[in-house]
């Protein structure tokens, strides 16, 4: 490359979304907390996705599922307390005669004040401004503890809305026929499946078994809150039938299915109204856990959400029929670059030397006669890697975040919590072949594993700069059929020419080093596909203090000499583009500074 010019565009700001550990292709607020999603909604070409922000729903809308604009709070604390979870639905018919014969939107969430209930606003422009209902609660607390969490439908069957809500240790199902009037319908959840913690945000929804539109199942998904037997939360479904007014588990009552056999995939909810034509039922979820909600390192934020996923039914090789969760189609226009590995042998270690990046999707077919043990790291260094792989002698798949860089963090219990875990999931490997898609993000891995049969999501916090992908295989070798990887744009930053520099990163926050001592800095040019490192330029303020020992293609190592504070720079050579951490060197036998930035 000759040169690198800046990316630009009038109304981003400089450093808008490139915070350390910000997501660059997930949904995540500018700031403040993010939990469950809720009120997913299709309607009049906008995607809503509203989501908990310490008790009111926060609202963004997008147009494809993947590119969002962050609106104001559309339900804030009022007289009757917090906004709870809750759902939005389209009122096609007006039942609710809320808005003079047209359509329009309807939020069934949780109110707090002297108990939990439901309650009701509604929208005649587009979700843009809300009135709540004068009737509210439409439905008061019955008496109980854990009364939260509507989830509404409309039951195309019996003409009637559906209401599925949590209740402590099960599910609750009422119906009306405008909305507004409520009438108890059965429960759901005694010695059925996991009660190792309390039930939440529940959906429930028909899919169709193998694609086949008359063979038909309806699921019934809840999220299991904090416990330590599954350290930290969790999800699990059912599958069954629903008539409208009683749902039949087809599993034995002790069958436990679990969503996601990652830690971070929590209040999952699926989109309303999406239109016929479309015909897919779409999900996704705050991608955290209630271990550890709002104790994650970062600033100014705390949270994001999972990509979209299609979700289907399918019937497994022993007859089970279970539930498949795929990415949508739509994240393929993220895609930036596309590197694809002819078929080739793995017999123990193989780096992929012409991809980097930290923000990427991959495509991975594996076959194999004899190996104990084979997989791909993602997000490596020499020091950190996440690792998925699979265990011939198990039967199992992983995904390993002992190692990804965060180690321990502090739970919201105040206790010292192993964040770095390994996750596994049996999995049949007898036909000696797997594929997994990856989707990887500054902070974030998700897996789909044949074709979405095994799913996990996981949080990472490893240093910026650890860009490398490898592939290995211990006990025997691996034939690679299939690998593709995916440089994939930010969604929230403009998109620059594809040569142009948008912006630096640097591995570490701070440096402090003791006189005498040196410690070596990486720098990485963003977009990940720009191979600009060659034309950045290291630089100290106060070069008596720590000098530069040496510096070359994206590293630099840098000496104390003398007590003090000063800055470390790197820039580009012809662009405006630059990144700096404070560096502190303290006395040969002083203990250097650790800080929790």
């Amino acid at each position: 490359m000759a040169s690198i010019d800046a990316a630009t565009e009038p109304n981003t700001p400089p450093n808008f979304y490139t915070e350390l550990y910000r997501p660059q292709y997930h949904f995540s607020p500018p700031v403040g907390n993010l939990a469950d999603p809720n009120g997913l909604v299709y309607f009049e070409g906008e995607y809503h996705l509203f989501y908990q922000q310490d008790g009111n729903w926060a609202h963004a809308v997008s147009r494809d599922l993947v590119h969002w604009e962050h609106l104001p709070i559309a339900l804030a604390h009022d007289e009757l307390g917090q906004a709870l979870s809750g759902s939005v639905v389209v009122d096609w018919a007006d039942s609710s005669g809320l808005f003079g014969g047209k359509p329009g939107l309807v939020a069934v969430y949780t109110s707090t004040k002297g108990g939990e209930a439901q309650s009701i606003a509604y929208s005649t422009d587009k979700g843009r401004t809300w009135k709540r209902y004068r009737g509210n609660p439409v439905i008061p607390n019955p008496g109980i503890k854990d009364f939260r969490d509507p989830k509404v439908f409309w039951h195309e069957d019996t003409g009637r809305w559906i209401m599925v809500v949590s209740t402590g240790n099960s599910v609750a199902f009422y119906r009306s026929h405008n909305l507004i009037d409520w009438e108890y319908s059965s429960s759901f959840g005694e010695g059925h499946g996991s009660h190792v913690a309390v039930w939440e945000c529940p959906d429930l929804f028909r899919l169709a078994v193998d694609g086949d539109p008359d063979r038909q199942k309806w699921v019934l998904h809840v999220s299991v809150g904090d416990n330590n037997v599954t350290n930290g939360s969790t999800a699990q479904y059912f599958v069954g039938e629903f008539d409208g007014v009683r749902f039949k588990n087809d599993n034995p009552p002790e069958t436990v299915l679990i969503t996601d056999f990652g830690q971070d995939f929590y209040a999952a909810q699926s989109f309303s109204d999406i239109p016929p034509e479309d015909g897919r039922r779409i999900w996704l979820a705050w991608m955290a856990n209630w271990r550890y909600p709002y104790q994650s390192p970062t600033l100014p934020w705390k949270g994001s959400m999972s990509i979209p996923r299609s979700l289907s039914l399918r019937t497994t090789e022993d007859g089970a029929i279970r539930l498949v969760q795929e990415p949508v189609v739509e994240l393929k226009t993220l895609r930036a670059t596309e590197y694809k590995v002819e078929s080739f042998l793995v017999d123990g270690e193989y780096e992929i030397n012409d991809f980097h990046a930290t923000t990427f999707e991959f495509e991975l077919v594996m076959e194999w006669d004899e190996v104990e043990e084979a997989g791909i790291r993602v997000r490596a260094s020499q020091e950190e890697a996440t690792v998925i792989g699979l265990e011939t002698t198990t039967n199992t798949i992983f995904v390993d975040r002992t190692k990804a860089g965060l180690e321990w963090l502090v739970d919201r219990h105040g206790t010292l919590f192993r964040f770095g875990r390994r996750y596994q999931a049996s999995c049949r490997l007898d036909e000696k072949r797997i594929k997994l898609h990856g989707f990887v993000d500054e902070s974030s891995i998700e897996v789909f594993a044949n074709d979405g049969e095994i799913v996990f999501s996981n949080l990472i916090y490893t240093r910026p700069t650890n860009r490398s992908v490898e592939l290995y295989s211990r006990g025997g070798s691996v034939h690679i059929i299939y690998l593709k990887l995916y440089h994939l744009r930010s969604i929230w930053r403009p998109w620059p020419s594809f040569d142009k520099l948008d912006y630096i990163v640097l591995s570490d926050e701070y440096l402090s080093l003791r006189v005498g001592e040196t410690r070596e800095v990486q720098a990485a040019a963003k977009p990940d596909w720009i191979s600009g490192v060659d034309l950045l330029v290291w630089e100290v303020d106060d070069p008596g203090i720590a000098g530069l020992a040496a510096q070359t293609s994206g590293r630099a190592v840098l000496q104390g000499l003398q007590v003090g504070m000063t800055r470390l720079r790197v820039r580009a050579r012809d662009a405006p583009v630059s990144a700096e951490i404070p560096v502190w060197v303290v006395g040969e036998s002083e203990e250097r500074l650790e800080f929790a930035l």
